[in-house]
């Protein structure tokens, strides 16, 4: 039954990384819009921003080495790092909350967790995440950053009281500049322990 469902995620991944291939000039296109004005997250309503398979692989393994199961991950976009999650979560019997401030990535997103069989393993949270998340409660195993870098720092800090001692956070694109500051802030506090991957697009903050 789970080599089943893990074949279903892989299926639809590989179908999702082969779109994600045009990435590059989706991207493109959005950077051009900078010139007349700021970025926000709705220039790149077209593009994945995805993480990369061997990140997706590791973090399958870092879910079930850790046994992780509460997962709460900022930006969904199309649902490939969700469905990563979801593969680490069918060993672990967790479960995921992820949100999107694009509506239409949201939706797409849904639609690819049905298409791989885990959308019963995933509530997708559309809209702002200081406020998708706003109640959330539950304590957190794994919290996934890779959103808009500039509410990293206040997401953490609302989330913050529903860690514990081996909750991970995962920070993606630690390499841009807004994330660099919220990983200063972060570092600051000695309770934190923070290890950096993949030549510094990565970062993991576990608590000491």
């Amino acid at each position: 039954m789970i080599t089943t469902a893990y074949n279903k995620i892989e299926v639809t991944l590989a179908e999702l990384f082969e779109d994600a291939k045009y990435d590059q000039l989706r991207i493109m296109k959005a950077l051009a819009k900078s010139i007349i004005g700021p970025m926000t997250p709705s220039d790149f309503k077209d593009a994945y921003l995805s993480i990369t398979k061997k990140q997706g692989t590791d973090i399958v393994q870092l879910i079930k080495d850790n046994e992780l199961k509460n997962i709460v991950e900022f930006g969904t976009s199309f649902g490939i790092s969700t469905l990563y999650l979801a593969e680490g979560i069918l060993e672990t019997e967790g479960s995921i909350i992820t949100t999107e401030l694009i509506a239409s990535k949201a939706e797409k997103a849904i639609e690819n967790f049905k298409k791989a069989g885990v959308n019963h393993l995933i509530e997708g949270r559309i809209g702002n995440a200081i406020e998708t998340l706003k109640r959330y409660s539950e304590p957190i195993d794994l919290l996934f950053l890779d959103g808009w870098k500039d509410l990293y720092l206040s997401l953490f800090q609302m989330l913050e009281p529903n860690f514990h001692d081996n909750t991970i956070i995962y920070v993606d694109n630690a390499d841009m500049s807004d994330t660099q500051r919220f990983l200063s802030a972060i570092s600051q506090n000695k309770k934190y322990h923070l290890v950096s991957k993949y030549g510094g697009k990565v970062v993991i903050i576990k608590i000491k």
